[in-house]
């Protein structure tokens, strides 16, 4: 099982979660729906081991585990595509990378840097890397920004086939339309949309 029980955590004076309690499903793809700022990657940031919160306990996965995709895309200028994956994956498992470049749409790419490639482009490496790093848990913050519907389809597909429990933070419906369960937050600090925590 994976929950958060009487979370509590701030920044200065800002509350951004206070007695949060959610359970998780153990697979599948769970979509975290919330107007921006109410704490969603706060708590994705709690689940992966960064953030302390002051009170309440968190069940999951260990942090070495855990998968997290912040944000930002975070990658290295100076790597290409290519780089991106095998710097990721064991050398036994760079046989493997033909098959993540098919996934983000980036067969071709191999060997361009991040600054010749589209914000959409970054954002898939961005995610397909996360995803070829295997874990027991992934939570994923935004993976979708300025990604094309049809590839988000193909993405969502290959998130909902992992055998793996996947935590997302999204705005857009079509995102939530092809997760398995969509979680409905307001904030701050962090409750459900229908004012229960």
């Amino acid at each position: 099982m994976i929950s958060v029980s009487h979370l509590t955590l701030s920044y200065g004076e800002k509350r951004v979660l206070e007695d949060l309690s959610l359970t998780l499903p153990e697979r599948g793809v769970t979509v975290l729906s919330g107007p921006s700022g109410c704490g969603k990657t706060t708590l994705l940031r709690c689940l992966a081991g960064l953030e302390r919160p002051r009170s309440g306990r968190i069940q999951a996965p260990p942090p070495r585990e855990t998968v997290l995709l912040f944000q930002e895309d975070r990658l290295f200028p100076w790597r290409t595509v290519e780089q991106h994956l095998t710097d990721a994956l064991p050398q036994v498992r760079w046989a493997e990378v033909p098959r993540w470049l098919d996934l983000a749409g980036l067969t071709g790419e191999e060997g361009s840097l991040p600054a010749s490639l589209s914000g959409g482009m970054r954002r898939r490496l961005a995610l397909v890397r996360a995803l070829a790093l295997g874990g027991r848990l992934y939570l994923l913050d935004e993976p979708f920004t300025g990604v094309d519907p049809a590839r988000i389809r193909r993405l969502m597909e290959a998130l909902r086939a992992l055998d793996t429990p996947v935590l997302l933070s999204s705005h857009e419906a079509l995102v939530c339309s092809l997760a398995d369960r969509v979680i409905c937050l307001d904030g701050p600090p962090l409750r459900l949309a229908d004012g229960r925590s």
